[in-house]
């Protein structure tokens, strides 16, 4: 805290308050009555206290409506905070937007919104009125189903401004047609966060055998096949997902198949080894290190997962390896990649520094706001 990180765990306070200030913003100081901020607490949650400014400060209308303009402004470049809806973006990112607990993705016309902490959700109803008079959008999601809200006490709903379902339809990303179900699918609909990797990923892809691990709907596999890849193939555990892609790649006239598999299984299967070797391949999963104390098994899974890739990439041949668990930093991460490297007798150049987009900032003083890393490398 007085390094400047916005959280207070409950192991770190003298005593609790009681469940009545859950929900409500509270002043913190440190033993020697110094002010530390105006947070947010909830005597359930283990992180208790969530500062969302330096200064003594009501979370009421004129701050939400100030925190959503600024952060709208910073994504616009607009001095005054307010943009036409268009875009798929994220708008705003929690403790790294003062919001501390809450998540917005533009689609469009359409807001997708997280909801995350108790103190937020009892004013879910004003933020949503401020971002529809901010944003002007045709409709607001409340897609309050993520799991991190059982840590804050909080129920699972999901429901609209207008109260009217939002049917799945195509939506254009990044000159992309992608069938989303906002209401429905996972996290927000979409990955935003990686859409500068796609793009990155498809300048090897010319000419390439591409194998796209962990495809979800299908991303970095379609934009490898427009870049000109000779043969892609994207490999997902889920069906569902590989349902979408499939449908994504026959609806923007691309030539890709798509396979649901495990990955790990796929890679170890030996019958692989006769099979010509990839070009290019990326391995973008889930998250393995979902808590601190799942950080060593994850430090396993990924290093077994990026051996098995370079065991199957053509000498020359792009690997773009990628986690998202903030746990993960990225020391450990190019560890991984350098331990990997030996066991597979490779010899790993990194061509490019991976990290989540500026729409998703990052605080300095918070390393839980940077979740996203990666390399892009080439195996010699």
């Amino acid at each position: 805290m007085l390094l400047g990180h916005p959280w207070v765990f409950a192991n770190e306070i003298e005593e609790l308050l009681p469940p009545v200030h859950d929900g409500e913003v509270v002043e913190c100081r440190d033993r020697s009555n110094r002010f530390l901020g105006s947070g947010i607490y909830n005597s359930r949650s283990q992180i208790v206290w969530r500062r969302f400014s330096r200064e003594h400060v009501a979370l009421n209308a004129a701050y939400l409506r100030a925190a959503v303009e600024r952060a709208v402004a910073r994504r616009n470049g607009s001095a005054t905070g307010s943009t036409p809806a268009g875009p798929c973006q994220r708008l705003i990112w929690s403790e790294s937007d003062d919001l501390p607990g809450v998540v917005v993705d533009q689609y469009g016309d359409t807001l997708v919104l997280q909801i995350q902490s108790m103190a937020m959700e009892k004013r879910a109803g004003l933020i949503g009125e401020i971002l529809a008079e901010v944003i002007k959008p045709a409709e607001i999601i409340f897609r309050n189903d993520a799991q991190i809200r059982r840590l804050e006490g909080l129920p699972f709903e999901v429901h609209t401004l207008s109260g009217r379902p939002w049917e799945p339809r195509w939506v254009t990303i990044d000159g992309f047609d992608y069938w989303l179900d906002l209401q429905s699918g996972q996290k927000t609909g979409f990955y935003l966060d990686q859409r500068m990797q796609h793009a990155a990923v498809a300048k090897y892809c010319r000419g390439a055998r591409v194998l796209d691990a962990f495809c979800n709907q299908g991303s970095f596999a379609l934009h490898a096949a427009r870049a000109g890849a000779t043969e892609v193939l994207g490999l997902d555990s889920a069906e569902d997902a590989i349902a979408a892609a499939r449908r994504n790649a026959e609806r923007n006239g691309l030539r890709a198949q798509f396979t649901v598999a495990n990955v790990f299984d796929w890679l170890n299967d030996a019958t692989r080894k006769v099979e010509p070797l990839w070009d290019v391949i990326i391995l973008d999963p889930p998250p393995f290190a979902k808590s601190k104390s799942a950080l060593e098994g994850a430090l396993r899974g990924y290093k077994d997962i990026n051996l098995r890739a370079l065991q199957r990439l053509a000498p020359g041949g792009v690997l773009a390896t990628y986690s998202c668990s903030y746990h993960m930093q990225d020391a450990e991460l190019r560890g991984v990649l350098a331990e990997a490297s030996v066991d597979a007798r490779r010899k790993l150049r990194i061509l490019e520094w991976c990290h989540q987009p500026a729409d998703h900032p990052v605080l300095a003083s918070m390393a839980e706001s940077e979740y996203l890393r990666g390399y892009i490398v080439r195996a010699e």
